[in-house]
């Protein structure tokens, strides 16, 4: 059966190692982990990238990003593995919160394929007797402001706004078709392939763009 689902971005600066004491970062750390309370002992992560699955054996580190912090999809999990920053976040939000869980990362390049594995693992939680925990890692637009890393265009700036009513909102279906600007528009496509409708209830826990890019934390109860 299908557990909450906690929204977070796919940021590095979720990691203290990586951001330092920066006090927008904790406070979009502290909002992250909150939401990742609320999931139960099994995980599947949703994110995008190139298409692949990652986990639960799989170990990586944020080494590529500064840090020498390495993180595990699982607590026995022993196999070294190139993982994309998605799959990085999901085994360090893990470890954080629920170091007994484990999770299994589904990546995503293209709104569409990850509509239907949205879909299709929707098909394959409903068959779980327990319940299965969904970690949606996801950025926005990433050209909020003059110092944003993918350069400024005010005009994102509503696309921004719209993501974060529709998520704060539960419409799945404005999730579907996102413009180019939000970068994580994969991970969005794959929620909404999986949630399929409104969820029962949503609880909102951030929103701003602190470093230029758009980034929404929240739980879906579906």
């Amino acid at each position: 059966m299908l557990g909450p689902i906690a929204i977070m971005p796919s940021a590095p600066v979720l990691v203290p190692e990586l951001a330092g004491t920066a006090a927008e970062a904790a406070e979009l750390r502290a909002a992250a982990l909150a939401a990742a309370q609320a999931l139960p002992q099994r995980w599947i992560a949703l994110g995008t990238g190139p298409d692949a699955v990652y986990g639960p054996r799989g170990t990586g580190n944020f080494g590529g990003f500064g840090a020498d912090v390495t993180v595990r999809l699982s607590p026995g999990a022993a196999e070294p593995d190139e993982l994309p920053l998605c799959a990085l976040i999901a085994g360090w939000v893990r470890e954080q919160v629920h170091p007994a869980a484990e999770v299994v990362v589904h990546c995503c390049a293209d709104p569409g394929t990850a509509l239907a594995v949205g879909r299709r693992l929707r098909a394959e939680i409903d068959q779980a007797s327990e319940p299965v925990g969904v970690l949606v890692l996801a950025d926005g637009a990433n050209t909020l402001t003059a110092a944003a890393p993918g350069g400024h265009c005010p005009a994102d700036v509503e696309y921004q706004r719209a993501l974060d009513d529709a998520l704060a909102a539960g419409h799945v279906e404005a999730l579907v078709e996102l413009p180019a600007p939000v970068v994580g528009r994969a991970g969005f496509a794959a929620l909404a392939g999986l949630a399929g409708t409104s969820p029962r209830s949503v609880t909102q826990l951030y929103r701003d763009a602190p470093y230029g890019v758009g980034y929404f934390v929240g739980v879906w109860q579906p």
